[in-house]
């Protein structure tokens, strides 16, 4: 395995694989902060020209986390299909990425590929790819899942409703739910996180929205974001819950810093398949965000994209409903600008598209991140020319209880106007129905809660 390139009449050598990955990365403030970055724009370049010429078995055979000390490395090699992945194990990365780009290469092509893929393969080409590229690949890109409804049809964007309280009071989470419902955001799931994580508080959010649902006939999926062992304690005391939830991680020792493991996922489907109030089959929401490991102290020296991507194998195991980058909401230790948080953003969208998962994107920051309103816009009109298959939304895109930016139930509306596309078909005809929308688009009723008056 050649990991040496001669730029310039200079001679670049990279000690080992990680090394190389971390270094062809585009610029990011939470490998700097690891000390994993390339130092000068020519390092990373000679990087990103010796992981070119890397053939696909290399990378396989040369795990950056051995699969005896890590069950994610063990889940992701365990999950790749033999004959694909035969058929491809000489293809270097850069003739991956040619395959990939290639007009006549479509949507069948590329599902049928990822399926020899491993999360590391998928992270070293996106490392080689312009943000168009990203843009261009995701959007040939169909991943259609179904839960209550089915969402992810090419032409369709759909959207989590996010109506958080700072209190949980339910009140006011109903009336968050009735505003983003009228503007036609929700049909993705309508999830809240939570402030009290407990049993009661979250079996009283799940019986509370899901009675919302059933007066109104809204076919959508409920969600609480509490902790997956606080959720399933909650459905077994008969709490009516039609997905389940857990932050994830791209390491074993990342997701044991959350409290989960590969057997305790595996334990929630058994109990989903048996007290899911949905149709199912897919039930599970996974989140994730550049910067998760570093923050654990469970990166083994690997840079945050590759983790990132790593994330993404670990979910596609259990043939999640939905999975969503939090793009920009750790902070600007990991992502410092709005020019790194577009980059992730389209990273992590194709990334996940490749993997063969249903994915999204909360398109947000923090206050202390430089960017605003604009950037977040701007990634919004860039993930929906990529065909994402859902946005979360929150009250003016400002999180009351999380305290970050999002986008808004108007922004959702706007680009679904601006791109021609539409709600989820089920849910789409129940906007036409309860008069929000009108002509394949919003009505003047929009925005008017006493829709929800009988």
């Amino acid at each position: 395995m050649n990991l040496s390139t001669s730029l310039g009449g200079i001679v670049y050598r990279f000690h080992h694989l990680k090394e190389v990955f971390a270094k062809a990365n585009e610029l990011k403030s939470g490998d700097i902060l690891a000390g994993l970055a390339a130092e000068t724009v020519q390092e990373r370049i000679a990087a990103k020209v010796v992981l070119s010429e890397l053939l696909l078995k290399e990378i396989r055979n040369h795990p950056l986390i051995p699969m005896e000390e890590d069950e994610v490395s063990r889940i992701i090699d365990g999950d790749l299909n033999e004959v694909v992945y035969n058929e491809i194990q000489n293809w270097t990365v850069a003739e991956l990425r040619e395959y990939i780009l290639r007009s006549d290469v479509q949507n069948a092509e590329l599902r049928r590929l990822s399926k020899g893929l491993t999360s590391e393969m998928i992270a070293a080409v996106a490392k080689l790819m312009s943000n168009l590229d990203l843009i261009h690949a995701a959007n040939k890109i169909e991943i259609i899942t179904t839960c209550n409804i089915t969402i992810g049809q090419k032409g369709t964007l759909a959207s989590r409703l996010q109506p958080n309280h700072p209190t949980d009071n339910l009140d006011g989470i109903l009336e968050s739910l009735k505003e983003g419902l009228s503007y036609g955001v929700g049909d993705a799931v309508i999830g809240i996180n939570p402030v009290d994580d407990s049993v009661e508080s979250v079996k009283r959010i799940l019986e509370g929205t899901k009675e919302f649902m059933n007066e109104w006939k809204v076919p959508t999926q409920n969600c609480v974001l509490a902790h997956i062992t606080t959720q399933m304690k909650a459905i077994r005391k008969g709490a009516p819950a039609d997905m389940i939830f857990q932050s994830i991680a791209g390491t074993e020792k990342a997701n044991r810093s959350f409290g989960i493991s590969a057997e305790l996922i595996r334990e929630a489907d058994e109990l989903m398949k048996k007290q899911s109030t949905s149709a199912g089959p897919n039930t599970f929401y996974f989140e994730t965000g550049q910067g998760s490991e570093l923050s654990a102290d469970a990166h083994y020296d690997i840079d945050q994209m590759t983790l990132e991507s790593r994330n993404y194998g670990f979910a596609r195991h259990f043939n999640p409903f939905i999975v969503n980058t939090v793009v920009g909401f750790i902070g600007p230790e990991y992502l410092y600008d709005s020019k790194q948080v577009i980059r992730a953003g389209l990273e992590d969208h194709f990334m996940g598209k490749l993997h063969g998962i249903p994915m999204g994107v909360d398109i947000c920051y923090t206050n202390h991140i430089k960017a605003d309103q604009n950037d977040n816009e701007n990634l919004g009109v860039l993930l929906a020319t990529a065909g994402v298959n859902f946005i979360i939304a929150a009250p003016l895109g400002d999180d009351v209880m999380l305290n970050y930016q999002s986008m808004s139930y108007h922004d959702i509306a706007t680009l679904q106007e601006t791109f021609n596309r539409k709600p989820s078909p089920a849910f789409y005809d129940w906007l036409v129905q309860m008069g929000i929308y009108e002509n394949g688009r919003l009505s003047a009723r929009a925005g008017d809660l006493t829709i929800f008056e009988r």
